[in-house]
């Protein structure tokens, strides 16, 4: 087979993301080092990834017996750790199935495709549409872009995947619209919007849009891929809302950085789901799973969830202070528990850039002037004071 490539030298891999100019090599709890040893404080945590911090002890030696036992079954046989994880996420959820994918963007995926077959065999509206709302970030496959409400995702991609209408977040006004819209089969939503600035969804707004899905009878769809897991403060963001999704996704902190994600469905809807209609090669293989029963357990073992809540009220007060000694440049401090936001007047890139080069820590941005803060859930205080005074020594020199 002929094998022409350009004498042009490039990197191998493709430039698909904006690197920072280091190289992980190791990581321990909260914090990483890189391949000239210095040590960071990670205050990313793999983006919401590693709730227990980096090689957690419990699920490191779950993953080593795994290792020694079995690594990889088709989904066409019962699989022990997927059986106990399912059970696991429906004893503790509102929702009765789950399926197994391997990411977020799978999950709200797999999502999208069963609204859709609720839609088509139960609503009898096989071209109706799903609601989102503007700034929202579901995944980056061709669906899942397409329900994301950002333009700049969208382009250069081609014509977006159809099925998808966008409304506002946090407008009581528009949920007239969704009332009154007789093609809409389904509402899918954040309970944070992570990517698009760490706007919290409005408590009464949240109500009245799940009582507007009941009412005509469509699917609600919580994203919660990056808030869930303990990451605000319960297991699932929406606890804190008081209202219960149809269908519910979840993916990032379930495996502790192995690769896993799952959409779950109350049985009206996940019924549907018959063999055929869907499936996935990896999905729910017995590493992966195994990785999310050990998380789940260690959770409770080491009440994960009450250390969160401690030291998101032990973060917001120093942030406060932080934005009460420098208001011209922090605009705000807002989020739910250990998923932050901090707007700020300077370009946040450039705050990322000095809080790694000067002070070794690391943080992320979501939007132009807004960081995003996500440290593991197990952090401490003396770690979160750590990071305060890097981040008022940034602020001082601006």
């Amino acid at each position: 087979m002929l094998n022409t490539k350009s004498e042009e030298k490039i990197a191998p891999v493709m430039s698909a993301y904006g690197r920072f100019p280091i190289t992980i090599e190791k990581g321990k709890g909260t914090y990483v080092w890189d391949s000239e040893g210095t040590k960071y404080l990670d205050f990313t945590a793999g983006i919401a990834v590693l709730a227990l911090g980096h090689v957690p002890d419990a699920v490191e030696s779950a993953l080593k017996k795994q290792l020694d036992t079995l690594w990889h079954c088709s989904n066409l046989y019962h699989i022990g750790p997927q059986e106990k994880l399912a059970k696991m996420l429906t004893d503790r959820t509102c929702c009765d199935q789950v399926f197994f994918g391997n990411s977020g963007a799978e999950a709200n995926e797999g999502a999208i495709k069963l609204a859709r077959r609720y839609a088509t065999i139960v609503l009898n509206k096989p071209e109706g549409h799903i609601v989102t709302f503007d700034h929202s970030f579901h995944g980056r496959t061709l669906a899942t872009m397409a329900a994301t409400a950002q333009e700049k995702i969208h382009s250069g991609f081609g014509t977006p995947v159809s099925g998808f209408k966008y409304l506002p977040y946090n407008d009581e006004a528009d949920i007239d619209a969704i009332a009154t819209d007789d093609e809409c089969i389904a509402v899918m939503l954040e309970m944070v919007q992570g990517e698009g600035g760490v706007i919290p969804a409005d408590k009464v707004w949240v109500q009245k849009l799940a009582s507007v899905c009941k009412e005509k009878g469509i699917p609600m769809i919580v994203d919660e891929v990056q808030t869930g897991m303990g990451r605000t403060g319960t297991l699932f963001a929406y606890e804190q809302y008081d209202i219960e999704p149809d269908i519910l996704t979840v993916a990032k902190a379930l495996g502790s950085g192995i690769p896993i994600g799952a959409f779950l469905a109350k049985k009206h809807i996940s019924q549907l789901l018959t063999p055929g209609t869907h499936g996935s090669t990896f999905g729910g293989n017995p590493f992966s799973t195994a990785a999310g029963v050990a998380t789940i357990e260690t959770f409770e073992k080491q009440d994960v969830i009450a250390q969160c809540v401690k030291n998101a009220a032990y973060f917001n007060q120093k942030l406060t202070n932080l934005k009460e000694k420098y208001a011209n440049q922090l605009i705000a401090v807002r989020g739910l528990g250990l998923l932050i936001g901090v707007e700020t007047s300077a370009p946040a890139i450039d705050i990322v850039n000095e809080m790694r080069e000067k002070h070794h820590v690391l943080i992320l941005t979501a939007g132009k002037h807004v960081l995003r803060i996500l440290p593991p859930l197990v952090t401490n205080e003396a770690e979160i004071d750590q990071f305060i005074e890097a981040f008022d020594d940034v602020l001082k020199e601006q």
